[in-house]
């Protein structure tokens, strides 16, 4: 799996769309992914919108429960790293970050623009 650093100073302003929630590896038995390290791996939806553009969400894997971070809440996503691939048809590009910290200020309401 390729690996490419993502500059996040040119995403724009990076949102919370869905809280953050745990990383399955086994939905059947609700059974948490772990990392290297066994770490728990959560995912947070964040909204990244780009000079006027539509607004697209990317889904992040993090190692870690991220604490603070809520719907609608400016969020600051660290050592963003993008991973092209690719399983018999089906490929796709997946996300992970060192941290994804809240940024101060209130959340805002659901259904307001990033």
């Amino acid at each position: 799996m390729q690996s490419i650093p993502v500059d996040t100073t040119r995403l724009g302003i990076l949102r919370c769309a869905i809280s953050p929630e745990a990383k399955l590896s086994n939905p059947e038995t609700q059974e948490v992914k772990r990392d290297r390290d066994g770490n728990p791996v959560w995912t947070v939806a964040v909204t990244v919108r780009q000079d006027g553009r539509r607004i697209s969400v990317i889904e992040i894997a993090v190692s870690g429960q991220p604490t603070g971070i809520e719907e609608g809440q400016i969020v600051r996503v660290t050592g963003l790293t993008a991973f092209v691939w690719s399983m018999g048809d089906r490929h796709g590009v997946s996300f992970r970050a060192d941290a994804i910290t809240p940024l101060p200020g209130p959340a805002r309401s659901k259904g307001g623009d990033a």
